[in-house]
């Protein structure tokens, strides 16, 4: 019999213990350990943000259903993975020995990367946590009560883009409905170097799409934007040329703004030697193991992967949901074939599918594969996307709640492209 620790319990970790409980004999032990009791679908936060969902609606309690599906569940977080010991040190002093290790922890917020940054120490919110969306939602009820300039963007070296998009639109839709937007000032503040390349040096016509969008809700963007300062009330950032070098300086005012940061790697795993980047994402082979601790596999965010490219004010590549599905399957497969002492051979799909709503409607995008050239490279626009994106939260959560394994993505997202596509050519 084998212990295999999955660390971390969200998308991707508790996906990842649930196939694995579903695939290996059953004599085999699945632990699932986290900082929480509770899942969080992240993909809501933007609702929850604008309150059009309560926090309770996407979480899900874990000690009593890890239990009723037969997994070993501990909430008391990780200080420190000793990985020459095959042992977490928790939180509260005990240890967790494994044999093996699929590290799904996603990223720590990197806020203290720029002066002034976060919901918890700064001035701006969050939506990178439920808890943020919730309290960004008393936020943005002020900016109700009275009516000002509004900044959504991201910070230097952010690596994923949809949500700020996702909310910047949410909220324009939430403001006409509460018929405020005449009153509210909006201004999208990026890195990327144009609109629409979301890490991923543009999908198909992301950047029309999204430069379109922009401009028929009337929000003013700058794009190879460098923030440097938060204070109450202002966004200092630096605009770059091409060659990176400065630009512009702009200082804008605001009464509410969500910013994202950029990611690094938790304070568990940062800094152990082979077995994480400088920033402290994991480093993998083709087969998702460590190449210095071969009994530790990784999916989901806290994956090192090298951006797209080289862009003038750094950005990182995201992990969408359809890509954490196929590193959670590909694990549970090489995980299987090391139980039985056999070389793996399942490799993840390295593609990117995305839905990012709008409220009103939104854009899909599919990069096959993530890094051009590409043998799909699509994006649509549609009020179906914004329906999509609810199913895909009913469906997850139903998911969550039942123990099922069955992946979102390659069933339901890429049959609605194929459909989009009948209908465009007809």
């Amino acid at each position: 019999m084998s212990r295999i620790v999955v660390m971390g319990a969200g998308i991707g970790g508790i996906t990842q213990a649930y196939e694995l409980k579903k695939e290996l004999p059953s004599a085999h032990e699945i632990v699932l350990v986290s900082d929480s009791d509770q899942f969080e679908f992240t993909p809501s936060n933007p609702w929850v943000a604008v309150g059009w969902r309560e926090q309770e609606k996407i979480t899900v309690n874990l000690p009593d259903l890890m239990q009723k599906h037969g997994i070993e569940f501990h909430s008391q977080g990780v200080r420190r993975l000793h990985p020459a010991e095959n042992r977490l040190e928790m939180h509260d002093d005990s240890s967790i020995n494994y044999d093996y290790l699929v590290i799904a922890t996603g990223p720590r917020l990197a806020f203290e990367e720029v002066s002034g940054l976060g919901p918890e120490t700064g001035y701006t919110q969050s939506i990178c946590k439920t808890g943020h969306a919730r309290t960004s939602f008393g936020n943005f009820e002020e900016l109700v009560a009275n009516p000002g300039p509004v900044i959504v963007g991201a910070a230097p070296g952010a690596s994923c883009f949809g949500p700020a998009y996702e909310y910047i639109f949410i909220l324009d839709t939430e403001l006409k409905k509460r018929k405020i937007r005449d009153k509210v000032p909006m201004h999208f503040v990026t890195p990327e170097p144009y609109v629409g390349h979301l890490g991923l040096d543009g999908v198909g016509d992301t950047k029309s799409l999204m430069e379109s969008e922009l401009r028929d809700r009337h929000i003013q963007w700058t794009c190879n934007a460098k923030i440097t300062d938060v204070t109450d009330g202002n966004l200092k950032f630096t605009e770059v040329d091409e060659d990176s070098n400065d630009r512009k300086k702009h200082k804008l005012p605001f009464k509410h703004s969500m910013i994202l940061p950029a990611f690094k790697g938790v304070d568990a795993v940062i800094d152990i030697e082979g077995l994480t980047n400088p920033r402290g994402f994991i480093l993998i082979d083709e087969f998702q193991r460590n190449p210095a601790y071969q009994n530790i596999y990784a999916v989901g965010v806290c994956v090192a992967i090298p951006p797209v490219g080289a862009t003038p004010v750094a950005t990182g590549a995201p992990k969408t949901g359809y890509m954490i599905e196929s590193m959670v399957t590909a694990t549970t497969h090489n995980i299987a074939k090391a139980l039985m002492n056999q070389s793996p051979d399942e490799r993840a799909t390295w593609n990117a599918v995305c839905l990012a709503d709008f409220g009103d409607s939104g854009v899909a995008f599919v990069a096959l594969p993530q890094i051009p050239p590409r043998n799909t490279n699509w994006a649509a626009r549609g009020k179906w996307v914004h329906l999509a994106k609810v199913a895909y939260e009913k469906y997850f959560l139903h998911k969550v709640r039942a123990a099922k394994t069955e992946p979102y993505y390659e069933k339901t997202v890429l049959r609605m492209m194929g459909a989009t596509r009948l209908k465009d050519s007809a």
